[in-house]
C-alpha cells in the first residue's frame, strides 16, 4: 500500500478499538510483513488497541486465512479492514460466509470552499488525498472562479515538492476535477450527487451544509478541521463508504460489531386468542394455511373458539 512504511497503524485502532468497545470476545489482527519481518509500530499498534491475536500475513492470503480459517487459525465472523483492490474483492466474494464493515473502493475527497479561504489550503488538502493511490478522486467545489484557477496553479507548485507527488500526480491528472458552481444551493447538490467519501467543508455557511447534505461518508467542517486528522488522529472512524455508498450507510461504528436479536412472548391466553384472530385472517388472504393453522389452534386452545382448520369457510 502507498503512504510511507506503515500506512496501516491508524487503521488498527479505527478497527479493533471499535470492535473492542463493543465487546467482541475474540480479536485477530494481521498486517503484512515490512522488510521480511513483522512490522515493529503496527504490532505495538495491534496490540495496545487490544488484539487477542496478532498475525503477520497480508494480502488476500490473510482475508481468506481469518474467514475460512486454517490448522493454526480459527476462523472469525466478520472482516473490517483496509486493504488494495484484490483485499476488496476477496472481502466481496466472501460477504455472506462472513459479515464486513463496507465495500471499500479508492479514497476519496471534496473539497468544497468559497473565498474564506486561500488556494494553498484547499490545494493542500486535495493533494493531501490524492497521494492514497494513483485512482483516488480529488474533486474541487467552489463558486469562485478565481479561487479554482489559483487553486489548480498551487497543486500544479506543490506537485513539484511533495515526496509522493509521483502518485499524487497521477491521480490527479486522472481523476482530479474542478468544479465551479453558480451558488450555493448548486454546491449543495452537486456535492449530494457526488457523494464523496471526504467531504472538506470551507466556506461561510459550514453549518448550512452540515444541516443540509446528505450525501457523503464524513465530513470536516472548517479550515481548522481536515480529512488527516480524521484519517489519523481526532477520533471518528476513517473506515467509510465509498463509491456513493455514503446515500444509505454510514461508516463504521461500534454497532457494526453488534447484532441485533428479538424474541417474542404472548402471556395471556386473552393476548394470544387476539392475535390469532387477526394472524388467521391475514394468512387466509395470503393462502399460506399452514401459518393460518399455527394462529387457529391457539385461538381454539385459548380462546375456545373453534376456528376450522387450515382457515376453510364452515
Amino acid at each position: 500500500m502507498p503512504g510511507g512504511k506503515y500506512p496501516i497503524i491508524a487503521s488498527v485502532h479505527m478497527s479493533v478499538v471499535t470492535a473492542k468497545v463493543a465487546g467482541v470476545p475474540r480479536i485477530i489482527t494481521s498486517a503484512p510483513p515490512y522488510q521480511g519481518k513483522p512490522a515493529p509500530a503496527i504490532v505495538a499498534a495491534q496490540h495496545l488497541a487490544g488484539a487477542d491475536e496478532i498475525y503477520c500475513l497480508g494480502g488476500i492470503q490473510a482475508v481468506g486465512a481469518m474467514a475460512l480459517g486454517t490448522q493454526s487459525i480459527d476462523p472469525v465472523h466478520m472482516l473490517v479492514g483496509p486493504g488494495n483492490a484484490f483485499v476488496a474483492e476477496a472481502k466481496r466474494q466472501l460477504y455472506g460466509r462472513v459479515g464486513i464493515d463496507l465495500f471499500a473502493g479508492p479514497t476519496e475527497t471534496l473539497v468544497i470552499a468559497d473565498e474564506t479561504v486561500d488556494a494553498e489550503l484547499c490545494a493542500t488538502d486535495l493533494l493531501g488525498q490524492a497521494e492514497h493511490g494513483p485512482t483516488s478522486p480529488a474533486v474541487f467545489l467552489t463558486t469562485s472562479e478565481k479561487l479554482a484557477r489559483d487553486t489548480m496553479a498551487e497543486i500544479d507548485r506543490l506537485l513539484e515538492i511533495l515526496p509522493t507527488a509521483e502518485i499524487a500526480r497521477q491521480s490527479w491528472a486522472d481523476y482530479g476535477e474542478v468544479i465551479v458552481a453558480d451558488d450555493y444551493d448548486e454546491m449543495l447538490k452537486l456535492a449530494d450527487e457526488i457523494c464523496s467519501e471526504h467531504v472538506q467543508v470551507m466556506t461561510d455557511r459550514d453549518d448550512w451544509f452540515l444541516e443540509h447534505m446528505t450525501g457523503y461518508g464524513a465530513l470536516f467542517l472548517g479550515p481548522r478541521t481536515n480529512v488527516s486528522y480524521g484519517d489519523k488522529v481526532i477520533g471518528t472512524n476513517h473506515t467509510l463508504p465509498t463509491q456513493k455508498a455514503g446515500r444509505y450507510t454510514g461508516g463504521l461504528w461500534v454497532g457494526k460489531y453488534i447484532k441485533t436479536h428479538t424474541y417474542q412472548r404472548v402471556l395471556t391466553d386473552e393476548a394470544s386468542t387476539m392475535l390469532g384472530e387477526y394472524c388467521s385472517r391475514l394468512c387466509a388472504l395470503e393462502g399460506f394455511a399452514g401459518h393460518g393453522e399455527q394462529a387457529n389452534i391457539r385461538v381454539r386452545r385459548y380462546g375456545g373458539r373453534n376456528i376450522p382448520y387450515a382457515g376453510v369457510a364452515d
